[in-house]
């Protein structure tokens, strides 16, 4: 596929929602040109957890040029390019100054090249904003982790400045305390804390300044000995926990030799070489009018956004990935380290962008989020142990990276509360999403084949996910069917007896279980599979006004609304049991018709469920509204939000970009479906990835396919062509 089109701006910015956003997977920046002629960048990483467990921002980096032509009114071009992964910035007449900023795709640096046609002196500053202890406000500290009640207060601690002879700026943060063991000491996890490590104490995050020619001038800045033509400016962040600060500094100065051991040249050829492999791993090209060329765009960038974020040690956060800038919400003016809802993981939120990358083929991306599930698995079996009385393992919809409930949702007040009882209702008992990770797992399996992800990663939770629903609902009702309940129907229905995401999760999953191939899992296993899921009770449904169509309704009983979830249609999305291919389609595009809360926006469904049942103009609709869309302060047209979380919202993008993805492809059973839900009015080319690492692309224009080739070719005749097509008008 071809890389899409850059970005350009033809005027600086004013402040950093202007930013244009730049990353290698773990490092993040925001890049803008300030009407001074100041280059700033906010520069960020995945695993930059403080005390409290919030995700903070490294600082700021501030260039001033001496004279610099990117202030006033000349020519000025500010420009993203998105095959190379870097932004061009070009002011004055004849090139009178060109920046160069990338952030290496396979190191842990940021490059900031200038060339000049005149000789000028650079300012290289770390600003930064933590400059002394701050108790936050309540409405600053939203969703705190770790707090023991509700008046406690949460202070952010300043950054420190290691003091070096050597012309660089080091700075960093360190958690000099935790509240690790104060959470799990507050859920009745005590004896888990000699057992396990504190991820947050000695965490120390930052970065060190160096520039080409250029000498100490303060504590906080750097400058050219002399006026130059070109320069190199580098930052080397690194986070690591360490005994002491002297430790981390060395360890950032043995990451710099490695860095710079490579030639700028080679270095930076491997890292454009890398943004070339990933824009040919997939795409998605749509045209026809100007609908179509905003939703290239916006699929485009959410990728990219994806991509700049995802390679890290965390997960992307679904409330402003690292991307976050200052605060200027009507009601929220806070600095760059704010996001609603603070540092916690939401699992319905955080999936939407790990289903977006699968069929995009970045299974690199992918792997933060099973590797998070996979290494708090201990802690969730413990647990489960502990409140409960028996094996298997649950995850709170609502977690910190380590595994823990956020503490606010688990309850300040445990008077009377037994040890399992969740004070916050919404979350109380919903542990559906292990189903769905487990889905997306055996996904990611049936796509990439990977035996050994199977082996070291899918088992392991998926034994201990299923054990724990065997384990935890031992009732049954008169036809001796598994009874869920007391239960709760996700976020929306808080009293629930047989959950559909409960029940369809469990046949989905153990339906993929067993279909692995045998020599991956154990008769024990298989058999213990087959008993649960013969006792699975049916989903439920009703019967649609006397029509004799059916609708899935979100459990057997179901009451205490108190969310805007479509529950039915877990069924169709994530769990497809209701979708295209499935005999049962029908009834999901009943519970579809009838569902009571229409909208797309943030994490709303409705573009994805369109898709999953072939609703062409309904997917369309939607999708163009959720591309067209971003946040009305920001510059860069794909920081979606805030709408229900924060800017840049993750999930609205996503949510777009799974529903066109399935709009144009689809499977059930071996069967691949081809345009199953697409206008006939818009032309498409498209490459995208399908279970058994098969890649299919498609050429589409004018209602006519006239390019189709599926790798493997043994694949080809599996595909299943759309109504309007047939064999005679294909090519």
């Amino acid at each position: 596929m071809l890389p899409p089109s850059n970005l350009c701006w033809d005027s600086p910015s004013s402040d950093s929602s202007g930013s244009m956003p730049l990353g290698n997977g773990d490092i993040g920046l925001n890049v803008w040109v300030e009407d001074s002629g100041d280059l700033l960048c906010y520069v960020s990483k995945t695993d930059a957890w403080d005390e409290h467990g919030r995700l903070l921002k490294l600082g700021r980096l501030r260039l001033v040029f001496r004279p610099s032509p990117l202030a006033g009114a000349g020519p000025f071009r500010q420009e993203l390019s998105l095959a190379e992964g870097a932004i061009t910035i070009a002011a004055g007449d004849g090139g009178a100054l060109t920046l160069r900023l990338w952030v290496d795709a396979h190191r842990p640096v940021v490059r900031i090249e200038m060339e000049s046609a005149a000789p000028r002196r650079i300012e290289a500053t770390f600003d930064s904003w933590r400059t002394m202890p701050r108790s936050l406000s309540s409405e600053e500290d939203n969703c705190p982790v770790g707090k023991r009640s509700a008046n406690a207060a949460t202070i952010s601690t300043p950054d420190t400045l290691i003091d070096s002879t050597a012309p660089r700026i080091y700075w960093c943060h360190r958690n000099e305390t935790s509240v690790w063991a104060e959470t799990l000491s507050h859920q009745g996890l005590c004896d888990l804390i000699p057992k396990l490590t504190d991820p947050l104490l000695g965490r120390t995050f930052g970065a060190a300044l160096a520039g080409e020619g250029m000498v100490k001038v303060g504590p906080t800045t750097l400058q050219t000995a002399a006026p130059v033509t070109s320069c190199l400016i580098s930052l080397y962040p690194l986070t690591a926990q360490t005994a002491s600060l002297d430790v981390w500094q060395s360890q950032v100065d043995a990451s710099i030799a490695i860095c710079d051991a490579l030639p700028l040249g080679a270095a930076r050829q491997a890292h454009t070489a890398w943004w070339r492999e990933f824009w040919a791993r997939s795409g998605v090209v749509v045209t026809g009018d100007e609908a179509a060329e905003t939703v290239t765009r916006g699929y485009a960038l959410q990728r990219y956004l994806l991509a700049c974020a995802g390679r890290g040690p965390s997960p992307i956060k679904f409330n402003g990935s690292i991307f976050t800038v200052d605060a200027r919400e009507p009601r929220e003016k806070f600095d760059a380290d704010y996001r609603r809802w603070g540092g916690g993981y939401w699992f319905q939120n955080t999936r939407l962008m790990y289903w977006a990358m699968l069929m995009a083929g970045d299974f690199d991306l992918m792997q933060a989020l099973f590797r998070m599930y996979r290494q708090a698995l201990p802690l969730a079996e413990a647990r489960t142990q502990r409140y409960f009385g028996h094996g298997g393992a649950f995850f709170p919809e609502t977690m910190t990276f380590w595994g823990t409930y956020i503490n606010v949702n688990y309850g300040y007040d445990r008077t009377g509360k037994h040890i399992s009882e969740v004070e916050n209702t919404f979350i109380r008992r919903y542990w559906q999403g292990t189903l769905e990770l487990t889905a997306l797992m055996l996904e990611y399996y049936a796509v990439t084949k990977d035996a050994e992800f199977v082996r070291a990663t899918l088992l392991p939770l998926a034994r201990a996910f299923v054990n724990f629903f065997r384990r935890h609902y031992l009732r049954r009702d008169d036809d001796g069917r598994v009874l869920f309940s007391p239960a709760q129907a996700l976020e929306t229905w808080h009293t629930a007896v047989n959950p559909v995401p409960e029940i369809v999760g469990l046949q989905v999953v153990l339906d993929g279980l067993l279909a692995l191939p045998e020599e991956l899992t154990s008769s024990d296993d298989r058999q213990g599979w087959q008993e649960f899921r013969a006792s699975l009770p049916p989903v439920p449904t009703r019967s649609y006004h006397g029509t004799g169509t059916r609708e899935i309704i979100p459990a057997l009983q179901y009451d205490e609304c108190r969310n805007m979830e479509n529950v039915g249609l877990y069924a169709v999305f994530p769990y497809r049991r209701y979708a295209v291919g499935n005999a049962e389609v029908d009834t999901g595009r009943t519970t579809y018709a009838n569902r009571p809360n229409k909208g797309t926006g943030g994490w709303l469904q409705d573009a994805i469920h369109a898709a999953m049942l072939g609703l062409a103009e309904e997917a369309r609709r939607d999708v163009v509204q959720n591309f067209s869309t971003w946040h009305t302060g920001s510059r860069f047209p794909a920081f979606w939000g805030p709408n229900f979380d924060w800017v840049p919202d993750q999930d609205h993008g996503s949510v777009a970009m799974i529903a066109l993805q399935r709009m144009l492809l689809q499977w059930h059973g071996s069967r691949l479906y081809l345009l199953p839900a697409w206008p006939r009015d818009w032309d498409v080319a498209f490459k995208l990835h399908a279970p058994g690492k098969t890649m299919v692309e498609c050429i589409c224009r004018a209602g006519r396919i006239v390019c189709l080739e599926v790798m493997p070719e043994s694949r080809r005749p599996d595909v299943v062509l759309p109504e309007w097509c047939d064999e005679d008008r294909l090519g």
